[in-house]
This record gives structure tokens, C-alpha cells and sequence, in this order.
């Protein structure tokens, strides 16, 4: 969706050339006599797969189902290739906050999956909807260049995932989930951009120091905040500690399926050996950085 039809000096019927700028995309060109060159920057309103629904009063997404961003410009580009920002590792949420057009909203802040969207429909107005990049067969594990379709993701259900795995949300945004073995009843948070990279910067504090990285409970310490309806550190930490294999999958198949995002589950075509299977988009270097 744009916002910037009919802000040009182009006739009506006018359609760029180049299909992965998009038919949103317009140029306004003062006349063959004016050194002037204007650009009106094309936007998207990207759908979040929240709904906002998760987010606080004070928020400025509180209940938007839509927020608005630019395409991507050279900008952007410079800001991708930044080799400081790169080296911080922090050179996509620039990108996506140069983007967003609502200023109150910071990248930080976001769901996972809100900013996942916002990732895809970025790359889309960057580069096209054509994603290529190298897959391994799981079949006869021969790799080999294949081209994706990212046009347009699909939204997860997650209110039908909540009622397969024996999950709910509570009013407050945050998830409940019963444990066959235990039969405890662990509440859960929505991890944000934020919480994504308080929790990387841990398992790299620790590997720095050679501590022993302990990922499972690691990612389980980050998003759980309550057992049975007691949300003490020491208890959380003790629940850890003795969680049962068997719970402590089930807990991560129902967090990880409950959660408001996109799926990237497309077919994939072996061009060697013809096995067809459905497969998660990788996002590979070249998602951001095309050959």
C-alpha cells in the first residue's frame, strides 16, 4: 500500500520499468531546463503479525494491526555496508529504524515477529520479491542455487497454534503453558528486539570468558517469568534446573509455535534429484547482501 500515488508529474498510467522497484515507485523530474531532481520516496504499510495486540497502552504500536515504512535507498545501503555497525552487529535495526517512518517507534521495542515482517518487506522494496541463494538437498545433499518468492509471507496462526499445544495468553500479553510431567504451569514473555540481543550478548560474554555456554536454559531464563504463579528468581532458577527433558521440549515447541510471526515455509525443488520438500526460508548473508 502507498501513500504517494498521484505526487508526481508522471501521467496516471505511467509504470517504472523496473518491476523490483514496484508500481508504487515515482519519480518527479522538473523540466529538461532545471538542474532539479526530486524524489518522492514510495511507502509500504507492513501488516504486523501482532496485530499490536501485545504491546502496551504506552506504546505506540498499541493495537496497530499496520506500521508504515519507506523502500530502501542508498542510505540504507551505506548503513548495511557500514563496516562499524557490522562489526557491532547492529547494522540491520539501523536499517530498519532509518525505514520505520513513525519515529516513537524504536526497533528495540519490537516482537520478534513484528520486526521479522518488517525484515522481509525491507529486502522486498530493496532488492525484489526474488530471493536466491544457495540450499543443501536434505535428500542427496548436493548444494545448489534456488529462488525463493517473498513477496508476500504468510501471517502465523498462532491462536490456533495457543489451542494445540494446551496454551493461552493472559491479559497482560504474556503466555501460559501446562506441563505433562511436572504439571506445572510456566508463564512466559514475549521476547522483543531488545531481549533477542540481551540474550545474544550473554552466550558471547561467555564464550569471551571460556564459560561453559548453556544454551537451553540460557534462552529458558530469558522468556520465562512465572511458575505457578510465583515469579521469584530463585524459583524460576530452581524450576529450571530440574525441568524434565520431556517438559522442557514441550514448553519450547509451545512458546516458539505461540508466537505472532511470519512463516517463511516454502517448497523446495531439487533441481539434482527432484525430492520436493517443504523448507524454511534460510536467511543467508545474501538475504541483505545479494550477489
Amino acid at each position: 500500500m502507498s501513500r504517494n500515488q498521484n505526487r508526481t508529474g508522471f501521467p496516471e498510467d505511467f509504470t517504472p520499468q523496473d518491476d523490483s522497484i514496484g508500481t508504487t515507485a515515482q519519480a518527479a523530474v522538473g523540466d529538461n531546463n532545471s538542474p532539479t531532481f526530486s524524489w518522492s520516496v514510495p511507502t509500504e504499510f507492513v501488516t504486523l503479525p501482532s496485530a499490536g495486540k501485545f504491546y502496551g497502552p504506552d506504546h505506540p504500536l498499541h493495537n496497530a494491526t499496520t506500521v508504515e515504512i519507506k523502500y530502501m535507498t542508498a542510505k540504507e545501503e551505506d548503513i548495511l555496508t557500514s563496516r562499524a555497525l557490522l562489526k557491532e552487529g547492529v547494522a540491520l535495526d539501523r536499517m530498519l529504524q532509518s525505514l520505520i517512518l513513525d519515529k516513537t517507534v524504536k526497533i528495540g521495542s519490537l516482537l520478534i515477529g513484528d520486526k521479522n515482517a518488517l525484515l522481509v518487506a525491507a529486502r522486498r522494496t530493496g532488492y525484489g520479491s526474488d530471493y536466491q541463494t544457495n540450499v543443501t538437498c536434505p535428500a542427496c545433499a548436493v548444494a545448489d542455487e534456488f529462488s525463493f518468492d517473498i513477496s508476500d509471507p504468510k501471517i502465523v496462526d498462532y491462536e490456533a497454534n495457543l489451542e494445540n499445544n494446551h496454551a493461552s495468553l493472559t491479559e497482560h500479553g504474556t503466555l501460559l503453558v501446562r506441563l505433562p510431567m511436572t504439571k506445572a504451569t510456566v508463564e512466559c514473555q514475549m521476547l522483543t528486539g531488545d531481549d533477542e540481543v540481551r540474550l545474544f550478548k550473554e552466550m558471547e560474554r561467555k564464550t569471551k570468558k571460556k564459560q561453559e555456554s548453556k544454551t537451553t536454559t540460557d534462552v529458558l531464563r530469558s522468556y520465562i517469568v512465572g511458575v505457578n504463579g510465583e515469579s521469584s528468581p530463585f524459583v524460576i532458577e530452581a524450576f529450571i534446573q530440574a525441568l524434565p527433558a520431556r517438559d522442557a521440549r514441550v514448553l519450547r515447541t509451545a512458546y516458539t509455535e505461540s508466537l505472532p510471526n511470519i512463516d517463511m515455509t516454502q517448497v523446495f525443488d531439487c533441481p539434482n534429484c527432484g525430492h520436493t520438500a517443504d523448507m524454511e526460508v534460510p536467511l543467508s548473508a545474501n538475504f541483505f547482501w545479494p550477489k
